[in-house]
């Protein structure tokens, strides 16, 4: 199986340097879509509900303190280790979400319940590690 650095390592290699919040939110609905299509994850790492939106922590560390990023950000991913079906669900969802300011992306997910769930009864400046579930997500996902 794929992992979240391989994930995004193509989504870097397809659409260029881009803002850490934006490649967060594109791994996070990479994942959340192919659960909704197929029943299956890209990879195992979880998202947790951020205060900005759904984060995965382990790309989080590698990227912490940057702003902009791009591919040599991740030199040890492998995005072939994405099948084609995985390319194709990864590039659906940059057709739809790629050409959205992080801002948006982030908007986007606040309204959407798998991230408010996970953050009820909490402040919009409250830390939160809740991690949102694949199961969450591909149910919500699953029923647009």
């Amino acid at each position: 199986m794929a992992t979240v650095f391989d994930v995004a390592k193509y989504i870097l290699e397809k659409q260029g340097s881009m803002s850490t919040w934006k490649l967060q939110k594109l791994c996070y609905y990479s994942q959340a879509w192919s659960l909704a299509w197929t029943g299956e994850p890209l990879f195992d790492e979880d998202f947790e509900a951020w205060r900005n939106g759904p984060v995965c922590p382990e790309l989080f560390h590698v990227h912490k303190g940057m702003f902009s990023v791009d591919a040599s950000l991740l030199p040890k991913a492998d995005p072939s280790a994405l099948s084609a079906d995985e390319k194709e669900t990864i590039d659906v969802v940059l057709s739809n979400y790629g050409d959205k300011e992080p801002y948006e992306l982030r908007a986007i997910s606040h309204a959407e319940p798998p991230w408010k769930d996970m953050r009820k009864g909490l402040g919009d400046f409250d830390y939160c590690s809740n991690v949102i579930t694949k199961t969450a997500m591909g149910e919500y996902y699953g029923s647009l």
